[in-house]
């Protein structure tokens, strides 16, 4: 990696993590989305779904303790032995708090994102630990074990009355992002793909506009009612369409200002003043500079 792209990759990281030193642990309760599915709202918001024969968790939370509170907060909304674990994407607040579950817990995890995972966790997990020193204690010593079932595009658990779709769509926020469609809830849990008011992260490195615009076209197929992202508030469809039509614009623009040969750099701060003004209550703006870039890059 040149010198540059690892400047900015570790900026990034910094300006994204620098809210997790301040992140609240997970809250032992939960909030109710449709008839099976339930999302523990915070850092991340981690998704619960209960059938009559088993659960899937999605997600795990930031470090053993918070992975153990979202456990505290399965057992009170189901009774059944059967336990599965999927997580969204590899990075730390997604992974790191598995070893909070039982012993037995079934880990599935998509084959593009568990080898991400193997590539680039443990320097992930080093980075947040030095953010403070709540996250250092969160993470001390945390390790992953080998997913038990692994799969290439999409894998369909029977949980009893309710059957998850887990499903690799492409490169999006990340190489292994994977989304969980639940059936008949038509409750779509994400990842990172769909947020609301949120600039897209597209880390050096993992993530691609472009590939993630195509993902957004299939998860729009889905139709979902109901969507639990993986930060910030729970919504409904509709974000899937205001998250595409903000990509779609910045890109556009970005694009129109490479054809005129102005700089990436220049570029991006100048849609950053923009996008302020156009997007009023977006958050992460510091983003759209990375944003501009990647476009730049991959065009």
């Amino acid at each position: 990696m040149h010198r540059k792209s690892a400047f900015l990759t570790l900026i990034l990281l910094l300006a994204g993590m620098a809210a997790a030193q301040n992140m609240p642990l997970l809250e032992e309760k939960s909030t109710r989305v449709s008839d099976h599915v339930y999302a523990i709202v915070g850092f991340p918001n981690i998704g619960i779904i209960v059938g009559n024969r088993a659960t899937l968790v999605v997600d795990t939370g930031l470090g053993p303790r918070n992975g153990a509170t979202a456990m505290r907060v399965v057992n009170k909304l189901s009774t059944n032995q059967r336990l599965y674990l999927t997580t969204t994407h590899f990075h730390a607040e997604h992974t790191a708090g598995e070893a909070g579950f039982p012993a037995d817990t079934i880990i599935i995890r998509a084959a593009v994102q568990q080898q991400e995972l193997e590539k680039s966790l443990a320097g992930m997990i080093t980075r947040f630990s030095a953010m403070s020193a709540q996250n250092g204690d969160l993470l001390a010593g945390v390790k992953v074990r080998a997913p038990d079932m692994v799969f290439d595009r999409e894998l369909k658990l029977d949980l009893g009355g309710v059957t998850a779709r887990l499903m690799w769509l492409g490169q999006a926020h990340t190489k292994g992002d994977e989304v969980i469609f639940v059936e008949p809830d038509s409750t779509l849990i994400p990842g990172d793909i769909v947020q609301d008011k949120l600039v897209p992260r597209v880390n050096p490195d993992e993530g691609s506009p472009k590939s993630w615009l195509a993902v957004l076209d299939k998860v729009e197929l889905l139709k979902p009612r109901y969507i639990v992202p993986d930060h910030g508030d729970l919504g409904d469809g509709s974000l899937i369409a205001k998250q595409r039509a903000f990509m779609s614009d910045l890109q556009s623009r970005a694009l129109a200002l490479k054809r005129q040969g102005v700089p990436a750099a220049d570029a991006g701060k100048r849609l950053t003043a923009e996008i302020t003004a156009q997007y009023p209550g977006w958050m992460n703006l510091n983003l759209v500079e990375s944003f501009v870039e990647r476009v730049y890059e991959e065009n």
